[in-house]
């Protein structure tokens, strides 16, 4: 495997699949550090279980996956952060989950933990919790220059996260986000679980990803313990991605005009978000298709009915959506907010592998329907758009062709939708087994990694593409204007909910 032969004193844990892990030294915990720092390999993950501390990497030219597993030394580990950035607040987490520190971090603050739990390291050592020393942003140095602070609560239906602006007049100098209002504690839910109940689980951490997660999860499982789905099966669970996906890109283009004070697109894009909503009702008897994805399949199938409505709602997409993607390019006055706002340079967004519409935007084309290939997006046609600008106006376009696209996966996997029992099918095993998956949701790749012991969720690590995207968003907001804030901030639509687990 071309991704480890850098790495050395490595030992193949056998009940891992599909990619292989690897138990590692410090010499080659530094090397693989150093495959990041290089551009050699992308961070899919790092997540801890004391005492061992993982860490996912992808080598994006030969698309080979593979963990790396190093055991702590007195609960310490070498720090990644020290030299790959994207690290930080993934550190910063394992700290608060499970009290392993990484040695030499820039960044010691708490992430997760805001003082409001009733223990501290609750999935490590378990100790009461202490009150917490007042919260330190980083500083600013200037002169002129003032803060403001927004939230954590919002006006209006949204997730809490506090933002906290350093400006000079109207232009911001740093953003610093401050996230972990939304902690549910899933990984420690998931903890004992079986699997009915932990892709439940996983189905909630983010509400508008619950198809892309049960999915993700369902892989890792059936991964980890071997498991055939049924050909039908797979197939739905695309139509179920890509109509989970067209819902939220929809809602999302219209969302990004209502910011910059264009409402009537906004309410065009949602009526052909509400339009998908409803045939998704209709067809699988959820509007955000949730619990149906399921290990070993699906937990409802799609009859003719369902499919014809379906197809009528595309066709009514196929209508009506060119005429608001011509009148969005077509006003000077939205183009004025869109262009060149919130610029990500796609040097960040390749060293932080930021996924989705926000990488796309930014010239780096992954996607983990076409680079990791898996069904039966391997035997369907369809194109990854990219662009190189980086700003608001390139991340609606991203998510104008990937309806473009998804409008045709769709179309493709009901004309190709085989027969057969849709499953679920699951066999159980007594012995430890491990699994991991990467699927694509809509804001980009999930992993998942678990491992199983006598049908039960030993562990089981879930991370949201939002966290290797907020940090990017402190990014592209720098020397913009206040207000453009709102825009940017849309423009990336990071889940706070997925961030905070």
């Amino acid at each position: 495997m071309a991704l480890l032969d850098s790495i050395t004193h490595i030992k193949v844990a056998e009940q891992h699949r599909p990619w292989p892990r690897m138990i590692v030294a410090e010499d080659g915990w530094q090397q693989a550090i150093g495959l990041l720092t290089s551009g050699q390999c992308t961070l899919l993950g790092l997540w801890g279980d004391a005492p061992h501390v993982y860490m996912a990497l992808c080598d994006e030219s030969s698309n080979d996956v593979a963990v790396l597993t190093y055991t702590c030394k007195a609960g310490k580990y070498p720090s990644v952060a020290a030299r790959h950035p994207p690290a930080i607040r993934l550190e910063r987490a394992i700290q608060d989950l499970f009290g392993l520190q990484a040695t030499n971090s820039p960044d010691k603050r708490p992430w997760l933990d805001l003082g409001f739990w009733g223990v501290a390291q609750p999935l490590g050592k378990n100790r009461p919790a202490q009150k917490p020393a007042p919260y330190e942003f980083l500083p600013v140095e200037g002169e002129g220059l003032h803060q403001i602070a927004v939230g954590p609560v919002h006006a209006g239906i949204i997730e809490p996260g506090h933002f906290r602006f350093t400006a000079s007049g109207e232009t911001v100098v740093r953003l610093e986000e401050r996230l972990g209002y939304t902690h549910k504690g899933i990984e420690g839910l998931m903890t004992g679980a079986n699997l009915e109940r932990a892709v439940q689980l996983a189905g909630r951490v983010s509400g508008d990803s619950t198809v892309a997660y049960a999915y993700a999860f369902s892989k890792a499982a059936e991964a980890a313990l071997e498991l055939v789905v049924p050909d039908r099966a797979i197939w739905l669970r695309a139509l179920l991605a890509e109509l989970e996906r067209l819902a939220n890109h929809l809602g999302d283009i219209g969302a990004i005009c209502n910011d910059a004070s264009f409402s009537l697109i906004h309410a065009h894009c949602s009526v052909l978000r509400e339009s998908i909503l409803r045939a998704s009702n209709s067809a699988f008897g959820h509007r955000l298709l949730r619990d149906i994805i399921v290990p070993g399949g699906v937990t409802h199938d799609i009859d003719d009915e369902g499919a014809e409505i379906i197809l009528k709602t595309l066709d009514n997409i196929r209508r009506r959506f060119p005429a608001l993607v011509e009148l969005y390019d077509n006003t000077a006055s939205l183009q004025d907010r869109t262009v060149d706002t919130g610029v990500l340079k796609p040097t960040l967004a390749r060293q932080y592998a930021a996924g989705g519409y926000i990488c796309r935007a930014s010239g780096r084309s992954f996607d983990a329907r076409r680079t990791l290939g898996y069904p039966p997006y391997d035997r369907l046609r369809f194109e990854v758009p990219v662009l190189n600008e980086g700003d608001v106006n390139a991340r609606v376009w991203i998510r104008v062709r990937e309806v473009e696209q998804s409008l045709s996966l769709v179309d493709q996997i009901l004309a190709r939708l085989p027969w057969g029992s849709p499953g679920p099918h699951v066999a159980h095993r007594r012995e430890v087994r491990e699994g991991m998956a990467i699927v694509e949701g809509f804001r980009g790749d999930i992993l998942v990694w678990l491992r199983l012991r006598d049908g039960l969720v030993e562990r089981c690590h879930l991370r949201d593409p939002s966290w290797l995207q907020w940090p990017l968003l402190e990014a592209v907001v720098e020397n913009n204007i206040v207000a453009d804030f709102p825009l940017c901030n849309k423009s990336f639509n990071c889940s706070y909910s997925g961030q905070d687990l």
